[in-house]
């Protein structure tokens, strides 16, 4: 099966602007392209997950990967998939931000000399004289066709501001210098950039005379329709700081049986006819194997084969018996007790398994509350610091355990 052949049974493609030299050109080896990243946090999430699994397949199958850093495109802000304007950030969040990315790509794909590369595209845009811009290439946009864009559309009854619709032409200009810069002759994105990404084909044609390509991938949604990656505390992140590989492992670990083996076609690189021996198991209770071979896998690839295993060997052992070492702990000390104790609704807040005391306040009364597999039905529930100097584990719904640790 061909590298191209293997991304449409995976599920992968949406849409392409010239099917038949896209493959050929991923077949053979001479695809040069980019998929770009906004800097919006310190942090790659689930959402950029499947852009990076597949830079790192047509880099195992010797294309070359570009990844564009939007420093320059972060100081505009993207409209797509937005009812809303972006925050603006600084410089040097914009910077930091860039920092952080780097570091997480590098365990996906290989940089170095005629290897990926990571570029920025501040280094060209910020540098823009605005009225040399527009002779440059501002014939090459019609607003009219901009307008059309679904990026813009479903922004015109809230307001799109002027500065948000610079960004497809912002978009463009990076295709355009980095086909002429690095040879860049493919865009990858999400589906829901297609308007963006055919604006820089149609500038590179324009303004040179040259074919460029364009390929969308399928966004990662649930079989609800709703995109993956998102959870009652947020966004699932890359970084162990803000996601804990144990969290990581049982956010797939605990995806609806519906969705198990789409996830392990798109963004697994187990071979697909291991996954579709697998088909069977929906609807049986082998699905929870389908699933632990689905976290496992995802956390190995972000996080490294022993936190993998760590998280297994954790989530095994507090499904059996209701303690693991490996589990997620946090610390707590003299400064979070009160009188000598620690209510059950602050070690809820702090363990992170409730954004408040209200929420905890309801979870409690709820009955989905337990200390070391015992119900909490008391709001006025405490604990002293012997109580929590072993450790303790709670318990929020069937799912969210901490082990709370006096210090």
């Amino acid at each position: 099966m061909t590298c191209y052949e293997e991304l449409v049974a995976r599920g992968l493609i949406a849409q392409v602007t010239d099917e038949n030299e896209i493959r050929d050109l991923i077949n053979e080896g001479r695809a040069v392209f980019y998929i770009g990243f906004d800097p919006t946090a310190d942090s790659l999430h689930v959402g950029h997950f499947m852009a990076l699994c597949l830079m790192r397949r047509l880099q195992l199958a010797g294309n070359r990967p570009i990844a564009l850093i939007g420093g320059g495109t972060a100081y505009i802000g993207d409209p797509s998939g937005r009812t809303d304007m972006r925050t603006m950030m600084t410089p040097e969040t914009i910077q930091h931000n860039c920092d952080c990315f780097k570091h997480q790509m590098e365990r996906f794909i290989e940089f170095g000399e005629g290897k990926a590369m990571m570029v920025n595209n501040a280094d060209w845009l910020l540098p823009l004289n605005y009225v040399e811009l527009l002779r440059e290439v501002g014939g090459c946009f019609t607003v009219n066709r901009m307008l059309a864009a679904e990026c813009y559309k479903q922004r015109m009854e809230r307001g799109l501001s002027f500065i948000e619709f610079n960004y497809m032409i912002m978009q463009s200009y990076d295709f355009y210098y980095m086909f002429q810069k690095y040879g860049c002759n493919m865009q990858f994105g999400g589906d829901d950039q297609w308007s963006n990404m055919l604006g820089g084909t149609e500038l590179i044609r324009r303004k040179l005379g040259k074919d460029a390509y364009a390929m969308t991938i399928n966004l990662l949604l649930n079989s609800e329709g709703k995109k993956m990656g998102k959870t009652a505390k947020g966004a699932v992140w890359l970084d162990p700081k803000k996601t804990s590989p144990y969290e990581f492992y049982q956010y797939w670990r605990n995806v609806s049986d519906d969705d198990v083996m789409k996830c392990l076609r798109m963004l697994t690189f187990l071979p697909l006819e291991e996954i579709n021996a697998m088909e069977p198991w929906v609807g049986t209770g082998r699905i929870n194997e389908a699933k632990e071979i689905l976290a496992f896998e995802l956390t190995k690839l972000v996080h490294g084969e022993e936190e993998a295993t760590a998280a297994q060997n954790a989530a095994r052992a507090l499904f059996s018996s209701g303690d693991a070492a490996d589990m997620p702990t946090v610390t707590v000390g003299e400064g979070d007790l009160l009188d000598g104790k620690m209510d059950i609704l602050a070690v809820l807040v702090k363990a992170g398994l409730v954004p408040s005391r209200s929420e905890a306040r309801r979870a409690v009364e709820q009955g989905g509350v337990t200390a070391d597999g015992e119900k909490v039905t008391d709001t006025r529930t405490a604990y002293t610091a012997d109580d929590l100097r072993t450790g303790k584990v709670f318990r929020r719904g069937k799912k969210s355990y901490k082990k709370v640790i006096f210090e």
